[in-house]
């Protein structure tokens, strides 16, 4: 048995990078860029306005206002997407539209709400800003073959709208893991089928498609295996034969019918641990294939499957797609938490910030058969072992989920 610290060193060293892709514009969110992109062009590629009014010359409204407004002749019109047809000369200005290149002459643009209005042939200047106002300068957010985007960089919306501003149809980009999850076990049947005998409904079939798509990945094959050897046997192969990861639930303890481990073996899968010193989830399993692929063997108990799920497949996913890692908060305990003496523990709970500060508290049912104590909770609150509970007002390390974001509970969890 080795430690939680032991087991995360473990899944570092052992998880791989997948290969880069290439990937157009709609096929980026959500992953790593595997090259730094340049500006093929300066942004904004021309000078133009930065809003609807009137370029002319700075110098020919000197001292402007409302009580001595100057009066100045509308040459022209610009209109966003279209190139000005005559230059602003002494005495002219030229009606231009948000975005619209600026005419050759013009130093400076006063907002339409400074002046008399459009729709007349000379206009009424009520003001006079500093050269250069409301004019965007070509190149002056980024200059031609300048990075846009490091290697490196998660790709959200916000890095798409810049990627798209700039005509690039799409960029080299980490690979999504191709995830398989398969869980085991005879006495589970599918919601909606009559339950006989000491059967259950198989929650992990669904907790961790739903996990999985909760981190933005869509599980390459969902499957479940009775526990008899032969069968399990073929289910495992299937899973392995495509797939970048593998995720079962069950059949890794240590029962007469938990077969699992033996037939991960059989398959050519190398253990790399096998349970580890914590509360709940200690049969975990992790094991790499012959070209080095992971595989997770998570306990079936639903709240030890899930805990194991977020403590340790979220980060081999995000490594496998060249990603940070999620971090982990520290806060407060605002009632007092029930450490082990011996393993560390993990149990659900809810995270929140009040004047300035986060506080947590674990829910009310800690046992790892109840699975409500899931339903609800912001995330993950941990202690390592310790000789009695951990006081109110002790700082713990916390981890959210996906869904979760802070809150301050209405009651008893």
């Amino acid at each position: 048995m080795i430690t939680v610290q032991d087991a995360h060193l473990m899944i570092r060293e052992s998880v791989g990078v997948l290969p880069l892709e290439y990937q157009p514009l709609s096929g980026l969110q959500g992953r790593v860029l595997g090259e730094d992109v340049a500006a093929p062009f300066p942004l904004p590629r021309f000078t133009n306005a930065a809003m609807d009014g009137f370029a002319l010359r700075r110098s020919d409204i000197e001292g402007a206002s409302k009580d001595t407004p100057v009066r100045l002749q509308v040459a022209s019109e610009v209109a966003a997407g279209a190139m000005p047809e005559f230059p602003v000369v002494q005495g002219s200005c030229a009606q231009i539209m948000t975005g619209a290149p600026l005419p050759d002459g013009a130093d400076t643009v006063v907002a339409f709400e400074e002046t008399s209005g459009f729709g007349s042939r000379d206009v009424s200047i009520f003001s006079a800003p500093k050269p250069g106002a409301n004019i965007r300068y070509a190149g002056e957010e980024i200059a031609c073959s300048g990075v846009l985007l490091r290697k490196g960089s998660p790709v959200t919306p916000a890095e798409i709208a810049v990627l798209a501003t700039l005509g690039i149809e799409g960029a080299l980009a980490g690979g999504v893991p191709r995830v398989a999850l398969v869980t085991v076990g005879d006495e589970l049947r599918m919601p909606g089928e009559a339950l006989d005998g000491p059967a259950i409904y198989n929650s992990n079939h669904f907790m961790l498609q739903a996990l999985c798509r909760a981190w933005g990945i869509e599980p390459a094959l969902l499957l479940h295996a009775p526990d008899d050897r032969a069968a399990l046997r073929g289910v495992l192969a299937e899973a392995l034969s495509g797939c970048d990861m593998l995720v079962t639930a069950g059949g890794i303890s240590t029962g007469e019918y938990d077969y699992v481990q033996a037939l991960l073996s059989e398959a050519g899968v190398a253990s790399r641990f096998w349970r580890v010193a914590q509360k709940p989830g200690k049969p975990l399993y992790f094991g790499t294939t012959g070209d080095n692929r992971p595989v997770f063997a998570l306990p079936g108990n639903p709240v030890s499957a899930m805990t194991c799920f977020h403590e340790y497949v979220v980060p081999a996913l995000f490594l496998q797609q060249g990603r940070a890692v999620p971090g982990k908060l520290e806060a407060l305990l605002a009632e007092p938490f029930p450490a082990d003496k011996k393993r560390h523990r993990f149990l659900p709970g809810s995270i929140w910030q009040e004047n300035g500060r986060l506080y947590c508290r674990v829910s009310r049912k800690v046992e790892s058969h109840m699975i409500t104590s899931l339903a609800g909770a912001d995330g993950i609150i941990e202690s390592g072992p310790a000789p009695d509970a951990l006081a109110a007002g002790s700082s713990v390390t916390c981890s959210l989920f996906p869904w979760s974001g802070f809150r301050r509970p209405a009651g008893p969890a």
